[in-house]
């Protein structure tokens, strides 16, 4: 197996826990509960000891579900991707609102605008956006949003519907004075391992002054894997990557990141009120 093929090392545990704010546990590999545990474990054993597992369309939703309710460290969003909204019929409607009231669901996501790939109309993605952000305002819950060149619309539906209490940017992609722009509005930034890249130097920037009770990190896992071990298989772990890179950008220590970014997970997703999970669940 070549090198790229081969998951990084487990890195060093943090000085303090942390929350990977966002990742897909279903497309890392993660199948049964017990895969579930055995993935959560390695992030736990380097400091990263609690996880969001998010769902791009209503099967990873249903499994998302399911997920939180094995396992007390794991907990869920649920939405349909911005790339699949070119059909979002009634019936998917209904059954996302239904899981989105899940105990042990603490987000409506991830959601949003994609403008890169042209998989779903402009159109189409922008009434399932608004439609998802009425969502998260019904249940409130947390908004998760997935913002791929689209920067201004973004900021548009979210004037327009008027935002819920939170919003979180997953996998921060915006510049220095995008990601003031969305401090002062509130909102939470959250950075992946995109972040240590090395050309990203307008992320660097944008890293370096988001104030720490707006700050998340993520791995997005299975993708974005945090340097130097770019392009190799990604998971929850990886977020310790991430941590020490953001303390580096921000002239912290990683202490101080890792706390933080756990404080403001559970402020924002209110991790610590959500219900412990059922061994039997409507869901499963």
């Amino acid at each position: 197996m070549s090198d790229r093929r081969q998951p990084p090392p487990v890195p060093e545990r943090l000085a303090a826990d942390t929350v990977d704010a966002h990742t897909h546990l279903d497309a890392c590999g993660a199948r049964t509960a017990s895969e579930v545990a055995a993935m959560v474990d390695r992030a736990a054993s380097a400091g990263v000891t609690r996880v969001i597992t998010v769902a791009d369309d209503l099967g990873s939703a249903r499994w998302a579900v399911r997920a939180a309710h094995w396992d007390p460290r794991v907990f869920a969003a649920v939405a349909l991707h911005p790339t699949r909204t070119a059909e979002f019929p009634e019936p998917v409607r209904e059954e996302l609102a239904a899981l989105a009231a899940d105990p042990r669901v603490v987000a409506v996501g991830e959601t949003g605008l994609d403008y890169y790939w042209d998989y779903s109309p402009p159109a189409a993605q922008l009434a399932a956006f608004r439609w998802h952000v009425a969502l998260a305002k019904s249940v409130g819950k947390p908004l998760m949003i997935h913002d791929r060149e689209a920067h201004e619309d973004i900021l548009r539906v979210l004037e327009e519907e008027g935002p819920p209490e939170h919003v979180v940017f997953h996998c921060f992609s915006g510049d220095e004075d995008f990601a003031r722009r969305c401090v002062d509005a509130g909102y939470v930034l959250s950075f992946a391992g995109t972040v240590s890249f090395r050309n990203a130097r307008d992320l660097h920037a944008a890293a370096a002054l988001v104030p720490e009770d707006q700050l998340l990190v993520e791995t997005d896992a299975p993708f974005l894997t945090p340097h130097p071990f770019r392009g190799r298989p990604n998971e929850p772990y990886c977020a310790a990557y991430t941590v020490r890179e953001l303390a580096r950008l921000r002239g912290v220590t990683e202490l101080a990141v890792a706390a933080a970014a756990n404080r403001t997970a559970d402020r924002i997703f209110g991790l610590k009120s959500v219900t412990e999970p059922t061994s039997t669940s409507a869901n499963e």
